[in-house]
């Protein structure tokens, strides 16, 4: 029972970070200058998809999961530094 518990904290822990990256860390300023727009045209022609907004989504949902990931390790990694001391 405390193995399941543990793996429902650290999923729960992880999904709080992710929520926690959505709201703090903006990898984009809101609205978009012409030049930032441009590159995500070209970027999106590029790679063959129809909208940009399609790109700039599935491009902020990466940078959010792995800032989501890095603040998971850090945390992990200081609580067994913690333990351990």
């Amino acid at each position: 029972m405390a193995i399941l518990a543990r793996r429902v904290f650290k999923i729960a822990l992880f999904l709080c970070l992710f929520v926690l990256s959505v709201r703090c860390v903006r990898p984009y300023p809101y609205p978009m200058t012409e030049s930032q727009l441009a590159v995500w045209w070209c970027a999106s022609d590029w790679l063959g998809i129809r909208d940009p907004g399609d790109l700039i989504f599935a491009v902020w949902v990466t940078i959010e999961l792995i800032a989501a990931a890095l603040a998971y390790v850090a945390i992990m990694k200081l609580w067994r530094w913690y333990r351990t001391k």
